[in-house]
C-alpha cells in the first residue's frame, strides 16, 4: 500500500480546511493510504524519530505533502520550526527519493504565496525528495483559479474557515491531492 502523509500548520483554520481537501483527493486514488498531521501535534524530533509515532509516519511515507499558511511572505513560524527539525533526518538521508509537494493559503490574491511554496520546495530538494508540481492547469469550475505551477495555492478572505477559501480552491486541492497520489504510485512503481 502506498502511504501519503499531509503535514500542515494552520493558524486560523483555513489551511486545515484545504489540507482536508488535499486528503480527500489523495484518498480517492485506489491503493493509496493517507494520513494527516498537524505540526502542532508533532513532538520534538529525537534521534531519527523511529520511536515517535508522528515522525515514524513521516519517515515511512512514500510521499509527504507540506502545507502552511503564508505569513509575511513565507511559511508560518510553526511550520518553519517543523522544517528546521528535519535537519537531523536530512543528515541521515531519511527522506531521499520520497515524493513531495506543497500547498499554501493566504489572505491576499498574491500575498507572496509563491515564496512559501519555494521555501517548501527548497527544503524538499535539500532532502533529495522528488517534487510534484501543480500540473493540473487552469480549468473548468475555477480549478487552479490562482494559476499556480510550483504547488497548490488558495486564497482566504477575512472570514471563518467554513466560508473561505471558496469552493473552487477546495476542488483544486482535491485534484492536487489526486495528482500527488497518482505520481506517488508511478514513482513507487506499483
Amino acid at each position: 500500500m502506498i502511504r501519503v502523509v499531509v503535514v500542515y500548520h494552520s493558524g486560523f483554520g483555513h489551511t486545515k480546511a484545504i489540507a482536508e481537501s488535499v486528503v480527500q483527493g489523495v484518498g480517492a486514488v485506489d491503493g493509496v493510504d493517507v494520513e494527516i498531521l498537524n505540526v502542532d501535534d508533532i513532538p520534538k524530533l529525537e534521534d531519527d524519530g523511529n520511536n515517535q509515532a508522528e515522525w515514524q509516519s513521516l519517515n515511512n511515507a512514500n510521499a509527504i505533502v507540506f502545507g502552511s499558511p503564508t505569513y509575511m511572505g513565507s511559511v508560518s513560524a510553526a511550520f518553519k520550526g517543523f522544517m528546521d527539525q528535519t535537519g537531523g533526518l536530512w543528515f541521515k538521508r531519511r527522506w531521499i527519493d520520497k515524493v513531495a509537494a506543497g500547498f499554501t493559503v493566504g489572505g491576499g490574491l498574491s500575498g507572496d504565496k509563491q515564496s512559501t511554496l519555494q521555501a517548501m520546495h527548497t527544503m524538499a530538494c535539500q532532502h533529495g525528495m522528488i517534487w510534484v508540481s501543480m500540473g493540473i492547469g487552469v480549468g473548468e469550475e475555477g480549478v487552479d483559479r490562482l494559476s499556480s505551477s510550483i504547488g497548490m495555492m488558495a486564497q482566504s478572505e477575512n472570514a471563518p474557515a467554513d466560508q473561505t477559501p471558496p469552493r473552487e480552491d477546495h476542488l483544486t486541492a482535491e485534484r492536487f491531492g489526486e495528482r500527488v497520489a497518482i505520481a506517488t504510485k508511478r514513482w513507487s512503481n506499483t
